[in-house]
């Protein structure tokens, strides 16, 4: 039977019925995307097993180079944990255990424990279980990008199910496009980076707009990321693994502990792509003296409880460098609060990196767009070889009007048509009244490098042309009907012998 990607993203969605009000709605991530990642990967083990065999033989088999996947151990896949009928929990935990110690490199992919989710009954685990046994998810069953994009759906719905706190783990997929887009032209062995990667939006995005837009084949390309949520990290390594996608995620703090290192220096990249915490906390005091030099645009670093420039100046730290033996520079798109723009004492750091050309373009994005955060938010996109013809200057995007967005139940937007006009506005470096303009470097070091759209774009509504004639004859009618009023008021005045 071959599934649709409605038919197999309502059937992942049904897992969370089968628990529900068995656990928090907050904890449905950590159950069932490692068991839809399992039953992803012991089905396609099980389908390469069977071919292996059927040509060579059970002992050839064993032996764990001939796989795509990573190794499902015997006695744990998914059809064994099908015949268990007591102590499912305890059976899925050592399932979870055995396959980790079968394949070093996912250690810790893992973090639940279901012994310890009491609501988790055999009756319940037995039906999920079951559920999820009713489609093949092998790679000839169900393609892996379709897989890949499903997986992401239900995260997205998890982080739905959440509400504010799943925007902590997950970008809408309307940004993440936008991001992609304004660094897109990829080509074979490219690496791309996330250094809050969350649960790899960003990632598998990119993938698949090389395969889809592009043409590319996706196995060409390599893809990282570091996330500080152990559960997130998890998520993000299992998502990475079902897109099929080459890569890998640490866990950690990006700016205290960097994953990705290159001796003394960072490892660089040639795509960034980032939607750190909004004005978070950071280890200033521990950071005074980086060893990496990530943080000296400046003798005074960003405020401990404001760490949006930390990030800005760690990931422009990541792009590569032409002139550093790269044979083209990195490109980044950041998104950031649209304080990071305009906040005076942070004008410090505004300026050495637009005296430095880093600056490609700013895209003003609409407010509500996020699950976690209502403020308006903005796209930095950051390039370390701008073009011939874009250098000295900056583009920037008014895209806040109605005509880029939608207005849905509980948040906005962006709409296709908006996506596409803001990408073909920057492609183009075009200059668009009320929408878009290209400002050289001077003129923003006149505005003492403030970065707000509005200087530099007429954000303000148009007022609506006057037709003199058309409003007098309106003005002359409602004299009128005021005059018959007033003389319908004095004669009932008259009849009841007011005076």
């Amino acid at each position: 039977m071959s599934l649709t990607l409605d038919e197999l993203d309502s059937h992942l969605f049904k897992c969370a019925d089968i628990i529900r009000d068995a656990v928090d709605p907050t904890d449905y991530k950590e159950y069932i995307l490692p068991l839809v990642f399992y039953k992803a990967i012991s089905d396609e083990y099980e389908q390469e097993r069977e071919e292996i065999v059927e040509e060579y033989g059970e002992d050839f088999a064993d032996n764990a180079n001939l796989y795509d996947v990573p190794i499902v151990p015997e006695g744990h896949r998914w059809n064994d944990l099908r015949q268990e009928s007591e102590n499912v929990d305890e059976a899925i935990n050592n399932a979870f255990t055995e396959f980790t110690q079968a394949n070093p490199d996912l250690s810790g992919i893992f973090n639940a424990n279901f012994m310890e989710a009491g609501g988790l009954t055999d009756d319940r685990l037995i039906k999920l279980v079951e559920h999820l046994s009713t489609y093949d998810l092998d790679r000839d069953s169900v393609p892996p990008d379709m897989l890949g994009e499903a997986y992401m759906d239900l995260v997205r719905h998890f982080a739905e199910e959440e509400g504010k706190s799943g925007g902590q783990f997950f970008t809408p997929p309307h940004i993440v496009q936008l991001c992609v887009r304004l660094v897109d032209d990829f080509a074979d062995g490219m690496t791309f980076h996330d250094p809050t990667v969350g649960s790899g939006g960003m990632l598998t995005e990119a993938a698949k707009y090389y395969r889809e837009a592009q043409g590319g084949d996706p196995s060409k390309l390599t893809f990282t990321g570091q996330e500080i949520n152990p559960d997130i990290a998890a998520i993000a390594r299992m998502n990475l693994s079902l897109h099929t996608l080459n890569g890998e995620i640490e866990r950690g703090d990006s700016l205290a502990s960097p994953g990705f290192t290159d001796g003394d220096d960072l490892e660089r990249f040639d795509r960034v792509l980032a939607n750190f915490p909004f004005s978070a906390d950071w280890a200033k005091d521990d950071l005074q003296d980086d060893q990496y030099g990530r943080f000296d645009w400046h003798t005074k670093l960003p405020r401990a409880d404001r760490g949006d420039y930390a990030f800005i100046m760690h990931i422009a730290e990541q792009l590569k460098e032409p002139d550093c033996g790269d044979e083209s520079g990195g490109k980044a798109a950041i998104v950031i609060p649209h304080g990071v723009l305009f906040r005076k004492h942070e004008q410090r750091y505004r300026q050495p990196m637009l005296e430095n050309d880093l600056v490609e373009a700013i895209v003003g994005l609409p407010e509500n767009l996020f699950q976690n955060n209502s403020i308006p938010s903005a796209i930095l996109v950051l390039n370390t070889d701008k073009p011939a013809d874009r250098e000295g200057e900056v583009q920037f995007i008014h895209a806040a009007d109605e005509a880029f967005y939608e207005e849905l139940s509980n948040q906005n937007e962006l709409t296709d048509d908006g996506l596409d006009h803001i990408v073909e506005n920057f492609d183009d470096w075009t200059t668009e009244e009320r929408v878009s303009r290209t400002v050289g470097i001077e003129e923003i070091e006149e505005n003492d490098f403030n970065l707000n759209i509005a200087l530099y774009v007429d954000t303000t509504e148009p007022e609506e042309d006057i037709d003199v004639n058309e409003e007098l004859a309106e003005l002359r009618e409602l004299q009128a009907e005021r005059e018959e009023i007033e003389s319908r008021m004095t004669e009932h005045m008259e009849a009841l012998q007011y005076e």
